[in-house]
């Protein structure tokens, strides 16, 4: 997927995708495809790619965008002879595949014609997991708090459950924008932008630190991450990290894990300094981007964006051991799958997963990581909201410009709600007391608000890249990061 379309061309925003990452030619600090390997060749980057091997994986792109290929995978730096032929062998391969995006799936991943309904599922490699990974009881994580209630892991996020500094907390939804490298500030009690201020380089995400005392901006190609004070929202120096493109925290606080998406790493660092402990290193998770962790804490599942793209082309997810920071699982699902969100269930047995090629949402068995179901959305499914009784999964379908409302109990698609006109919904959170479920418009340059009793949406207009989008305060006793999490 193409994140975000580089600064200075907002003129250009009307035309296609596909059309616009040919003229663009993918710049650094404009491709989603968080551009790997090699470090950003700057804003005119794309004026430096003339050469048609340069050019070649951005017609490749453009392929994929008009056959329904999302999450073009883009080389950045030492593109080379070889990336170039393989650019131009994507423009036939991707349309000889049928694609693999927003109109439909091709590849081994069954769907169901209907929304909603269970598919039969592929077999998924996975070597041997520990017993109990998913058991409330099971060797839980040390130091992490203890579960309240063994049907309900969000029990604690119920409304009011405010802690101290969530008390203190001004209500804000912070907005970050891609391209114009800003942090937009909406007031939720007037759906109108009230502040914005400059950050790092491209800011992917706005994160919650683990005892809510600090909101994180991920400035992925600025290498920073910029502290805002929840009190009043305003932003403090920048502290120095390497590829911060989404962060979390572990669930006995002790480290956060900053997602290097570029440089392939899980970096575990200091949560209040950010001074690195340990870096694990996941050549077999290409495109590491979102992640969820089991009920007993000891375990992250993370989505390997774009592992389709290399060996058999099967999708692929990871599960990192947090006592012993290795990988000690791979989840193989089938073939041209786009992992994108995760999320586990509130009783803690499954693992849901959305993919944005398949256009739903897998279910892992989070004791075997066997996949187990797949439930049909919409295109372009991507991110994975609780509603705030721990009763629907909300499913954001950016290609189909909807939002599905998913059972727990039943696994069925309760409700969809469509944006007038279309759009792009993305990341976000649910507001305090349940009320809003507050989602980036990607594409569309707004953030959105959807009342989730009659799913009407209210657009409030931002800037021209918004992404990973937080709603703060939350109720909950501490924070797993992304835009939110919390038990």
């Amino acid at each position: 997927m193409i994140d975000h379309v580089g600064a200075g061309y907002p003129g250009l925003l009307a035309l296609p995708r596909p059309v616009l990452s040919l003229l663009l030619c993918c710049p650094a600090g404009a491709g989603g495809a968080k551009e790997v390997p090699g470090a950003a060749l700057g804003p005119d980057a794309g004026r430096r790619r003339r050469v048609l091997f340069g050019l070649a994986p951005c017609i490749g792109y453009a392929a994929g965008g008009f056959c329904g290929l999302e999450g073009v995978h883009i080389l950045n730096g030492r593109i080379g002879r070889a990336a170039g032929v393989a650019g131009l062998m994507l423009l036939a391969v991707s349309c000889s595949q049928g694609g693999g995006g927003s109109a439909h799936h091709g590849g081994a991943a069954s769907s169901p014609a209907s929304p909603g309904q269970s598919a039969s599922p592929a077999a998924a490699s996975t070597p041997s997991v520990p017993a109990g990974t998913a058991k409330l009881d099971a060797d839980p994580l040390p130091g992490m708090p203890p579960i309240l209630n063994p049907l309900n892991i969000y029990a604690a996020d119920r409304p009011g459950n405010f802690t101290l500094a969530a008390k203190a907390a001004r209500p804000l939804v912070y907005v970050p924008d891609t391209l114009s490298n800003d942090v937009y500030l909406i007031d939720p009690r007037t759906d109108k932008v009230i502040s914005r201020f400059p950050v790092g380089l491209v800011p992917q995400h706005v994160v919650p630190a683990y005892d809510g005392s600090v909101l994180w901006v991920t400035n992925d190609k600025g290498n920073s991450l910029t502290p805002i004070d929840p009190k009043d929202g305003r932003p403090g120096k920048p502290v120095p990290v390497r590829d911060p493109y989404n962060m979390y925290f572990t669930p006995n606080g002790k480290y956060a894990i900053v997602v290097a998406e570029e440089l392939g790493r899980l970096d575990f660092r200091n949560p209040h300094t950010m001074a690195l402990q340990h870096s694990l290193r996941v050549p077999m998770c290409p495109g590491v981007d979102h992640a969820d962790f089991s009920a007993n804490g000891r375990y992250m599942l993370a989505s390997c964006e774009f592992a389709y793209m290399s060996g058999s082309g099967h999708g692929r997810m990871i599960m990192v051991d947090l006592v012993s920071a290795k990988v000690v699982a791979t989840v193989t699902l089938p073939v041209n799958s786009s992992p994108q969100d995760v999320k586990l269930s509130p009783d803690g047995t499954t693992f849901y997963v959305a993919d944005m090629h398949a256009g739903g949402v897998w279910l892992l068995d989070a004791a075997s990581l066997r996949v187990v179901g797949f439930i049909k959305t919409g295109a372009g499914a991507h991110g994975l909201y609780a509603s705030r009784d721990a009763t629907d999964l909300y499913v954001s379908d950016r290609d189909a410009g909807a939002i599905s409302v998913v059972s727990f109990a039943t696994h069925a698609v309760v409700a969809t709600w469509h944006i007038p006109g279309g759009g792009s919904p993305d990341m976000g959170n649910v507001s305090a007391d349940g009320t809003t479920l507050w989602l980036s418009g990607r594409y569309d340059n707004v953030a959105y608000a959807f009342n989730t009793t009659t799913g009407q949406v209210t657009k409030i207009p931002v800037g021209l890249g918004p992404h990973g989008l937080c709603v703060w305060p939350q109720p909950g006793r501490y924070s797993l990061g992304h835009t939110g999490i919390m038990r």
